[in-house]
């Protein structure tokens, strides 16, 4: 993939569209990756593989905090604080992995008891790759800054397909537990994802310190960052993670499969996400108006959600036996409201990362509170997994409406604002 890439024109298409790509490419390759794993074990042993995708999962958007506060700063601080920044930035994500590493290590057969699955072991070899997978989100997080899409991507190709082909080659050639070749797959992956990493910009002992003013903005922007990253764990992966403790494994298996499918909007959003942050940011700085780049995203993700949605609910049947076999068909009724569910998220995750790049927090405080009423609807009404599906569609409901509403407040109180300081100046003026 990556020399398919490399032999394409990039004379012709832009650094962005390079980029978008390539995730296009590493989203199929990560979708072919769970389509496998699904057909070759069945919905019971998948439910366990469910779970270590579902801590893969918890664990990107943990570390997205480094790599989104390693963006913006990339683009806001002058070169001399920016390698402080990011020696810092490398130090804090390297102690942080090691940290949550170890818990996972330590709590591992507790992990197993409340997920019911078949093994802690799984959990011990994951904890191993965590210190890897912040170091790897701090690159990312320079290279998304910088706008340099190409290394960018190269990262994420290499940590897709070395995931892919190790757990294939794993389970296709040793004889040992099918949650233990996918830990040690994502283990091994999270390695190869490094690369390329520059590594004369990793300085561990650091001793330099920024300005008081920078360091408040990191920290400020660092702490509200992870709030929302937080808020998005509890949004996206509660459920299977809920319905892997509340359900028997079969029917974990059968609902991870159906939000696999479902989540598709989800990661296409993503790509979005990445573009959005650096671009916001670089406007604001430049002091030009930002809401256009707003509109442009969403009416992307609008147009791609509604085309996924209706396909699922013309043709559930053949899409599942398709992606996952005729195990699995039992989740067709669900497949298209399961799609609107991750559609109402996805947009209303743009409107929140939006206000990220702005330095507006409401928007980040909503999402939690919607993301507590998500996993509160399902701890009461979980009696089928239809029910666990019509929850989260009135929680993304609940969400979106009232990320609209500070929209439109917020666009009122800058017009007043700007209509304020224009009269203003023609008074002074006079």
């Amino acid at each position: 993939m990556i020399k398919l890439l490399s032999k394409i024109k990039t004379k012709r298409i832009t650094p962005e569209q390079y980029f978008m790509l390539s995730v296009f490419l590493v989203n199929g390759g990560n979708y072919l990756y769970n389509l496998i794993l699904g057909r070759i074990l069945g919905p019971e042993q998948f439910a366990d593989a469910a779970v270590l995708v579902t801590f893969l999962l918890v664990l990107s958007f943990l570390a997205m905090t480094y790599q989104l506060v390693t963006a913006k700063f990339s683009v806001l601080l002058d070169q001399s604080s920016l390698h402080i920044f990011i020696a810092r930035m490398y130090k804090s994500g390297t102690i942080t992995g090691i940290i949550l590493g170890i818990l996972i290590i330590i709590f591992a057969s507790y992990l197993q008891d409340l997920f019911n699955t078949t093994s802690d072991r799984m959990f011990v070899i994951f904890g191993l790759g965590v210190p890897f997978y912040f170091i790897m989100s701090v690159n990312r997080g320079i290279y998304q800054g910088k706008k340099h899409y190409k290394p960018l991507s190269i990262t994420y190709q290499t940590e897709m397909l070395s995931r892919l082909l190790i757990t294939m080659a794993i389970l296709y050639t040793i004889n040992i537990q099918s949650s233990i070749a996918v830990a040690i797959g994502i283990l091994i992956s999270f390695v190869f994802g490094l690369y390329p990493i520059q590594l004369h910009k990793i300085s561990l002992g650091v001793k330099k310190i920024l300005h008081t003013s920078d360091k408040v903005k990191i920290r400020n922007f660092f702490i509200l960052t992870g709030f929302y990253e937080l808020t998005q764990i509890i949004i996206n992966n509660s459920d299977i993670l809920m319905v892997k403790h509340y359900f028997v494994s079969f029917d974990a298996g059968l609902y991870a499969s159906l939000a696999l499918i479902g989540r598709v909007v989800y990661f296409i959003a993503w790509m979005f996400v990445m573009l959005l942050l650096p671009t916001v940011v670089s406007l604001k700085k430049e002091g030009k108006e930002t809401a256009s780049v707003l509109f442009k995203y969403i009416g992307y993700i609008i147009s791609i959600s509604s085309v996924i949605v209706i396909a699922c609910f013309l043709f559930p049947n053949e899409i599942i036996l398709l992606l996952f076999g005729g195990s699995y068909t039992a989740m067709a009724p669900l497949l298209y409201k399961y799609a609107i569910a991750t559609s109402l998220f996805a947009i209303s995750n743009i409107f929140a990362y939006y206000y990220l790049s702005l330095d507006k927090y409401i928007p980040v405080i909503l999402s939690g509170i919607l993301g507590m009423l998500q996993i509160g609807l399902i701890a009461m009404f979980h009696n089928n997994l239809a029910q666990v599906v019509h929850m989260q569609i009135i929680a993304m409901i609940i969400l979106l409406f009232v990320q609209l509403i500070y929209f439109f407040k917020n666009s009122h109180q800058e017009r007043t604002s700007a209509l304020n300081k224009n009269s203003n100046n023609t008074s002074n003026k006079k």
